[in-house]
């Protein structure tokens, strides 16, 4: 089953469970796949819908620290929740190790010695982890190791 399939099996799933959280989450990435393949102007591939999912689950992330901050911590448990929902369509996360490795290879293809290197680097490294991990976590790495 596809990935839009998928979304439609949940979407009918949910709205049988009355389950107001899963329905309200699988809406809006539904519509978040549709604004994106008008974007884009073709059908969606798995990089397209992982990009999707990712923003999605990174606006929550970020919705969930601002609600710490904010001590709404009723906004907190409602976005976590939210949040719960989109990680079952998050595509499988690289480990650290694996990152490491892969920041390696590409650390050896472009000859990067330096941080001044850092953009050469992630230039090369960002299309091959795409959506398969956190942006800031390869920052950090790739940070690490050009020290």
């Amino acid at each position: 089953m596809n990935f839009a399939e998928q979304i439609n099996t949940d979407l009918k799933t949910a709205m049988k469970a009355h389950d107001k959280v899963a329905l309200s989450v699988i809406r809006m990435i539904k519509s978040d796949i549709l604004n994106e393949k008008g974007r884009v102007g073709r059908e969606l591939n798995d990089d397209d819908f992982a990009a999707v999912i990712n923003r999605a689950y990174k606006q929550r992330k970020d919705s969930i620290n601002e609600f710490q901050k904010g001590g709404r911590d009723d906004l907190v448990q409602e976005t976590e929740a939210e949040l719960k929902i989109v990680e079952k369509y998050m595509p499988k996360q690289l480990s650290e190790a694996e990152i490491r490795e892969i920041v390696n290879m590409v650390i050896t293809e472009t000859g990067a010695t330096s941080k001044a290197d850092f953009g050469k680097v992630m230039a090369k490294l960002m299309p091959q982890v795409k959506g398969k991990a956190d942006g800031s976590k390869v920052n950090e790495i790739v940070k690490n190791a050009l020290s």
